[in-house]
């Protein structure tokens, strides 16, 4: 949704608005569906374009928006505000804990998961080694 105001002024036309648009993504944390709505605010000055120097400022003058006879293109601007409201992390909830390091299990659905300690390598073989309390010699 655009709420746009259009002024009038000595060098062409000043387009000051909102933008509303959906936002469709993945949590960062725990790749769950992330859903919202993103509000971008943006001001833009579109120049006459002087039909007897319009191509000759052109190498000068990137950065300024022109007026095409009496039209002017939004979609640099208004892509421009979007992507830079769009939140750099989004996520599905504020405090999301992602997922477990060692399985990928989802943590919100089990907070009480874990995994017992893991063995030294460099004692694995010990483990094949160890006697149960019934098995010791008398």
């Amino acid at each position: 949704m655009l709420d746009l105001r259009l002024e009038a002024v000595m060098e062409g036309v000043l387009v000051t608005g909102t933008a509303t648009a959906g936002l469709a993504g993945e949590c960062v944390r725990c790749l769950d569906a992330v859903t919202d709505e993103v509000e971008a605010r943006f001001q833009e000055l579109y120049v006459y374009d002087d039909d007897g120097d319009s191509r000759q400022g052109d190498d000068q003058d990137d950065d300024v928006s022109r007026l095409e006879r009496d039209l002017l293109d939004l979609e640099p601007v208004l892509r421009d505000a979007v992507v830079l409201a769009l939140p750099f992390q989004p996520l599905c909830e504020e405090d999301c804990p992602g997922l477990c390091t060692e399985c990928g299990a989802r943590l919100a659905d089990d907070p009480d998961h874990g995994h017992e300690d893991p063995v030294d390598p460099r004692w694995a073989g010990l483990a094949a080694l160890r006697q149960d309390p019934g098995d010791a010699p008398a």
